[in-house]
């Protein structure tokens, strides 16, 4: 799914984008599940599909952190569900 297309979905049910955008929801997502869940940030980034630089060159760099992605992803789903 876009960001635009979820940016539309926001602004539809009224948010506007002063105070929600897509890529909010991804910044919150990489602070929280670094500091509040206890992730890496190689595994955060790696989900997020970022570029991170490294001491051995991302052009190296083929790790995708897969195991720990997987919890990661659980995690959230349970932390949002603890949420509501």
């Amino acid at each position: 799914m876009s960001e635009n297309t979820v940016n539309q979905a926001l602004r539809t049910i009224g948010w506007d984008s002063d105070t929600v955008t897509a890529h909010g929801f991804r910044a919150t997502a990489r602070t929280m599940l670094h500091e509040t869940l206890g992730f890496s940030p190689d595994a955060i980034e790696a989900q997020l599909g970022h570029r991170v630089p490294d001491r051995l060159g991302t052009a190296y760099n083929r790790t995708q952190h897969i195991d720990e992605r997987t919890r990661m992803m659980q995690a959230w789903a349970d932390y949002l569900d603890g949420l509501k």
